[in-house]
C-alpha cells in the first residue's frame, strides 16, 4: 500500500536512502530532511574504509571489490536503528541496483529516495564545492556506472533543480503525508 495506512495517513518508513550520483547533493538534502524529520543522520561516505577515500582522491573509480565492505557497513547501520526502533536518513550514491540490493532489500521500512539531474547542472555544482574528496573527473564514470532506480524499487525520484529547502520539503511531504511547517 506504499506506506499508506487504512485511514489514509502516510506511515514514514523507517529508515531513508538519499542516492545519486557525487555532486547530486545528497549530503545537503540528507542533513536537512533528518532536522526536519528528527531522525538521526549518516552520510554514506563516513563508512569508506580510508583506502578508498585515498583511491577516489587519485582520481581513480572504486571497484565493485571496493564497494562491499562499505555498502555492508551501511547496510549494518540500517538494521541496528531497525532493530532499536529509531530512524534514519544516510546517504549513499547507491549507483547500482546490487548495492541497492544491500541496503534496501527485504526492509520494506527502509526508503529510497533518488536525486536526479542532469551531467551539465552536477558538473557546475561539483565545481563549486570545496573540501570534498570526490573529484569532478570522477563524474562521468558516475553517470556511466548509474542504473536508475525500477519502479519495482518504489523510489521517491526528485529532481534536483530546485532549491534544496524545496526538495526536502517535496521529499518530506511525500514520506509524511504533511506539507512543511509554515507552508
Amino acid at each position: 500500500m506504499d506506506g499508506a495506512a487504512a485511514n489514509g495517513n502516510v506511515t514514514p518508513p523507517a529508515v531513508v536512502v538519499v542516492m545519486g550520483v557525487s555532486g547530486s547533493g545528497k549530503t545537503t538534502v540528507a542533513s536537512l530532511l533528518a532536522g526536519r524529520l528528527g531522525w538521526e543522520f549518516e552520510d554514506g561516505d563516513d563508512f569508506h574504509p580510508s583506502a578508498n577515500v585515498e583511491k577516489m582522491q587519485a582520481g581513480s573509480p572504486l571497484t565493485d571489490e571496493d564497494r562491499w565492505p562499505w555498502l555492508a557497513a551501511i547496510a549494518a547501520w540500517i538494521d541496528r536503528l531497525r532493530a532499536e526502533g529509531r530512524h534514519g536518513v544516510v546517504t549513499c550514491s547507491a549507483l547500482r541496483r546490487a548495492y541497492r540490493e544491500i541496503l534496501v532489500g527485504d526492509r520494506p521500512d527502509v526508503r529510497l529516495v533518488y536525486l536526479k539531474g542532469d551531467r551539465e547542472l552536477i558538473g557546475r555544482r561539483m565545481a563549486a564545492r570545496h573540501g570534498h574528496f570526490m573529484p569532478t573527473s570522477l563524474l562521468d564514470s558516475q553517470f556511466r556506472t548509474l542504473e536508475e532506480p525500477a519502479p519495482e524499487e518504489n523510489p521517491l525520484v526528485v529532481s534536483v533543480g530546485a532549491t534544496p529547502q524545496a526538495i526536502v520539503a517535496e521529499i518530506g511531504e511525500a514520506l509524511t503525508g504533511r506539507p512543511p511547517k509554515g507552508a
